[in-house]
C-alpha cells in the first residue's frame, strides 16, 4: 500500500500515517513493528520517555526492509532540556535503537516553568546540522511556545505533534501552522483521552461508518486526512494495523465533515501544556 507523504520544512517529507508505539515494551514493539510493516506502515514513533527505542530498532531490523524506507521520530523529554543536554539524549537514543540518526527529532513538552524550550531548541538546531536527526520539531508546543521559538531563534519547527481528534480539534494552533509551514501531526487521533472506545462508540462516527461501509476508525483517521494532518493512531492487532491504514481509497463529503466537526469540545479541549508535561 502507498502512503502519501506530506514535505516538511527540512526538505524531507514524512508519510501522512504512521504507527504510534506507546506503551508497548520492547518486545511488544518489536512484534508489532513487524505486522505493521507488512500491513504497509514505514513511519514509526517512538520517545525516549516511552522506553522502547531498543525494541524499535529491533523491530526495524527484523522486517528486513532497508532502514532508509523507514521514518523514525523520538522524542527527548524535560531530562534533556537545557545546557546541550539533548546532544548526549540524541547519542543515547540512537545507541539504544543501533541507528545513525533518526528521520525526526522532537521536544516532547515545553515545559515553560523551566524556560529552557529555546535553548534546547538551538541545540536541537546543532543536532540536525551534524545530521543525527533528518528533521526537528516540537510536541504540545502552543502558539505562544512557537512564537517565541520563532522570535528568539529565527526557524520554525517541521512538525508540531498535538493531541489531535474530532473532539479536540486545535484551531489556533493549525491554524498557525499552515501560517508558517509547520506540519501539524495528531497522537490520540482516535480520541484517546476521552476513551477511544467510548469516541469511536458515538453515534456520529457509527452512523458514517456504517453508511460508508468503513470502521469508525477509517471514518475519523479519514477526518485528518483531508485537513492535511499527520496522524499516528496506536494498535498491536495485525487486523486493526491494516484497517488503521486503508484510509486513502474514500473520501468525507462537506456534510460527513460538518456532522464530524459536531463532536468537537471547544477550542481549549485537551490538556494544557503550560501546566503539564515531562
Amino acid at each position: 500500500m502507498s502512503i502519501p507523504s506530506i514535505p516538511l520544512n527540512s526538505g524531507t517529507a514524512i508519510p501522512q500515517i504512521g504507527l504510534g508505539t506507546w506503551p508497548l515494551d520492547d518486545a511488544q514493539v518489536a512484534d508489532t513493528i513487524v505486522a505493521a510493516a507488512e500491513a504497509g506502515y514505514r513511519h514509526i514513533d517512538t520517545a525516549t520517555r516511552y522506553g522502547n527505542e531498543a525494541g524499535v530498532g529491533d523491530g526495524v531490523r527484523r522486517t528486513g526492509i532497508p532502514r532508509e524506507q523507514f521514518f523514525i521520530t523520538t522524542k527527548l523529554d524535560g531530562t534533556f532540556q537545557g545546557s546541550d543536554r539533548a546532544l548526549d539524549g540524541m547519542r543515547e537514543a540512537l545507541d539504544r535503537m543501533r541507528l545513525d540518526a533518526v528521520d525526526l527529532l522532537l521536544i516532547h513538552w515545553p515545559l515553560p516553568q523551566r524556560d529552557e524550550y529555546v535553548s534546547t531548541w538551538r541545540t536541537f538546531e546543532k543536532i540536525r546540522d551534524s545530521g543525527l536527526a533528518r528533521a526537528i520539531g516540537v510536541s504540545n508546543f502552543k502558539v505562544a511556545h512557537l512564537e517565541r521559538l520563532a522570535a528568539e531563534t529565527g526557524t520554525v519547527p517541521a512538525v508540531n505533534q498535538v493531541e489531535l481528534s474530532p473532539a479536540t480539534t486545535r484551531p489556533a494552533q493549525r491554524e498557525y501552522h499552515a501560517a508558517h509551514g509547520i506540519v501539524t501531526e495528531a497522537y490520540s487521533p482516535l480520541g484517546g483521552r476521552s476513551g477511544v472506545r467510548e469516541f469511536l462508540a458515538h453515534p456520529v462516527i457509527t452512523s458514517l461508518a456504517e453508511r460508508l461501509g468503513r470502521t469508525p476508525a477509517q471514518v475519523v483517521l479519514r477526518w485528518h486526512v483531508q485537513q492535511g494532518v499527520v496522524a499516528i493512531p496506536k494498535s498491536s492487532d495485525p487486523a486493526r494495523l491494516a484497517q488503521n491504514l486503508d484510509v486513502f481509497s474514500f473520501d468525507l463529503s462537506d456534510d460527513d465533515m460538518a456532522s464530524l466537526a459536531t463532536l468537537s469540545r471547544g477550542p481549549d479541549a485537551g490538556g494544557d501544556s503550560d501546566h503539564i508535561g515531562h
